[in-house]
């Protein structure tokens, strides 16, 4: 097992940090870089680093020392739309610790990175102490993905059945896990 280090973000690692998200919405979101829906992409350090109930975390190769992960936290609830009203009214802003951008670089898949940086952004939550929930949603066509989020949580919301979602699947993950 390959002795990764997992820290917070310093500015010196965004420029890896978001090769790897930019990576990954196109190789396997297959959807590029979407403004809408990627703005922290562009802007890390304006999206996680800077405000204080904030975090963005990365995994760094042990050979290399480069940015092989990411995984962030933010207090925005889900917003609707996209998503649907019942979810933003369950998960407000500033009550939820929203998860994003869990990506890690195939090559470094399966040694449980993700489940690492997950639980350093649920420490992170719980250290806060003015979180009541951390929600996710994840688009159960990423190979992996869903049954990950099952192992951690529980979806409270499946969009694949109805005709008017996004196709993505909805999740509560405790806190206190």
């Amino acid at each position: 097992m390959r002795d990764y280090c997992i820290r917070a973000a310093s500015p010196d690692d965004l420029e890896g940090a978001r090769a790897v998200m930019l990576d990954t919405v196109y190789r396997d979101f297959g959807t590029g870089y979407v403004p809408r829906w990627h703005g922290d992409i562009i802007d890390p350090a304006a999206a996680y680093l800077t405000p204080a109930r904030h975090t963005l975390l990365v995994a760094l190769d042990p050979d290399e020392r480069t940015v092989v992960a990411t995984a962030a936290l933010d207090s925005r609830g889900p917003a609707h739309p996209p998503n649907p009203r019942h979810i933003a009214e369950r998960y407000p802003s500033g009550e939820t610790a929203q998860l994003r951008r869990v990506y890690v670089r195939p090559e470094h898949r399966r040694r449980g990175l993700a489940r690492r940086l997950v639980d350093g952004l649920l420490a992170f939550a719980a250290a806060d102490g003015g979180y009541r929930a951390v929600y996710l949603h994840t688009d159960p066509a990423v190979p992996g993905a869903e049954p990950f989020w099952r192992s951690l949580g529980k979806a409270v919301y499946d969009e694949r059945a109805d005709p008017r979602g996004n196709g993505v699947v909805h999740f509560e993950i405790p806190i206190g896990r």
